[in-house]
C-alpha cells in the first residue's frame, strides 16, 4: 500500500514525523481525508481531531488549529497547539471545559464570549481525543480477555 511523509509541528516541538497510509483533519469547510498521491493543497484548521492511520492502526491528536499543506513529497500540519490523544491531561482539560461553560453563562462583553467559546471547543476536542485512546486501550484489553477465556462479553 502506498504511503506518504507526514509531520505535525507546533512551535514548541515536532509532535509527528513519519510515513502513514492517511489523515483525517478539520478544514474550514468540513473534513479532510488525504490519502497518498493527493493534490496540493493549503488549508486553515479549525480546532478539532486529527485521526492518523498508519497500517491499520489509528492514531488520535488533539488540534488547536493551524494550517495543513499537501505538497508533492509529503503533507505538513503548522499547528497552534497539538497534543497526542496520551498527552491530554484530562482533569485539565475538564476544568478548562467547566471555566469556558462559567465565563459563556455570565453576561460579558462579546469578546470574553468568543473567547470563552473557543476554549470550550478545544477542551471538548482534547476530551475526545482522550476518551478515543481509552476505549481503543479497552477494546485491546476486552479482546485479549476474550481469546484467553474462549467467552464473549456483552456490555
Amino acid at each position: 500500500m502506498a504511503t506518504f511523509r507526514f509531520e505535525i509541528v507546533t512551535a514548541e516541538r515536532m509532535v509527528y514525523s513519519g510515513d502513514v497510509d492517511m489523515v483525517i483533519a478539520w478544514g474550514l469547510e468540513g473534513q479532510l481525508g488525504i490519502l497518498p498521491h493527493h493534490a496540493p493543497l493549503m488549508t486553515m484548521l479549525q480546532p478539532g481531531e486529527l485521526i492518523v492511520r498508519k497500517d491499520h492502526e489509528e492514531s488520535y491528536l488533539a488540534v488547536s488549529g493551524g494550517f495543513l499543506e499537501v505538497r508533492p513529497d509529503k503533507v505538513i500540519v503548522l499547528a497552534d497547539a497539538c497534543e497526542r490523544a496520551e498527552e491530554v491531561d484530562i482533569a485539565r482539560a475538564e476544568d478548562a471545559k467547566r471555566r469556558a461553560k462559567e465565563i459563556m453563562k455570565a453576561p460579558s462583553a462579546e469578546a470574553e464570549t468568543a473567547a470563552a467559546e473557543a476554549a470550550l471547543r478545544r477542551s471538548l476536542v482534547r476530551l475526545k481525543v482522550a476518551e478515543k485512546m481509552r476505549r481503543k486501550r479497552g477494546q485491546r484489553q476486552g479482546s485479549r480477555r476474550d481469546a484467553d477465556s474462549f467467552s464473549i462479553q456483552r456490555e
